[in-house]
Parts: structure tokens; sequence; C-alpha cells
């Protein structure tokens, strides 16, 4: 891990181990979770996720809100994905966002030739997902 980009923390309503076990499914990767009761916290309860991180080629990290914490509430923010994989990765990742999710603006070709669409999952996390037109002619 180089350690230099940002990672998105997410506080969520009690569905972070099922948020991360689904993000898994889409992004593939290793998911590793302590529990408040593992993590000798009293703050929440014991089965609950203190904290979860989501290790592969999307990191992410996920926690089940306390009670003292809010709950992931977006607006305007985008996750990019733009060009972070294979063009027929990221349409897969698109695809299988969208199947639980719900589709903001269609994956599609643009005016000036690149690729882009936007889908928000069943978590509401929106994700931008895309690549440039030169990564199709990288596929030939």
């Amino acid at each position: 891990m180089d350690g230099t980009a940002p990672t998105p923390y997410l506080l969520l309503p009690g569905t972070a181990r099922t948020a991360l076990a689904r993000w898994q499914q889409v992004f593939g990767g290793d998911v590793r979770i302590t529990s408040y009761e593992e993590a000798a916290r009293e703050d929440g309860p014991p089965g609950a996720v203190a904290h979860g991180d989501l290790v592969g080629p999307v990191r992410l990290f996920a926690a089940d809100t306390g009670p003292d914490d809010t709950a992931l509430a977006v607006s305007g923010l985008l996750f990019a994905l733009l060009g972070s994989a294979r063009p027929e990765v990221l349409r897969r990742w698109f695809v299988d966002l969208a199947s639980d999710g719900t589709v903001v603006d269609d994956l599609q070709e643009r005016p000036w030739g690149d690729w882009d669409g936007t889908v928000r999952d069943a978590f509401g996390v929106t994700w931008l997902i895309g690549f440039e037109r030169s990564a199709l002619d990288d596929q030939d």
C-alpha cells in the first residue's frame, strides 16, 4: 500500500458488513472486518462493524455508526473510477453496481470520444465510471 491517495471511510447505518461483502463481489479483493467486541469497544453493538477494510483494485473503509456518529448522507460527491481498470472491467463494475442500485447516467460514449456513466449503488454511494477512448485502442 503506497498510502498517498485518500481512502474513503464510510459510516453506514448498520449495513457495513453487507456493503463490504457486496463491494467485494463487484470489485474483488479482500475484506477484513473487526467487530466492536473484537476491538474491545463498548460504544456500539458487539457484533457490529467497528472497522472494515476492502483491499483490492478499489480500496475503502466502512464501519457501522455508533450512537454518536452520523450515517453516510452524501450529496455532490462521486467516487471516480475513471481509467482505474481496463474498459471491460469498468463496464462490468458499472453493470454490477446498477443491478441493485440506480443508473444516474448510463455508461456511454461522450461527444469527445471518452466513455463515462454514473451509478448509485444500493448503499447510496455514487460511482463515476469511465475510460478514455485510447483504452479501447489498447485492447486490440
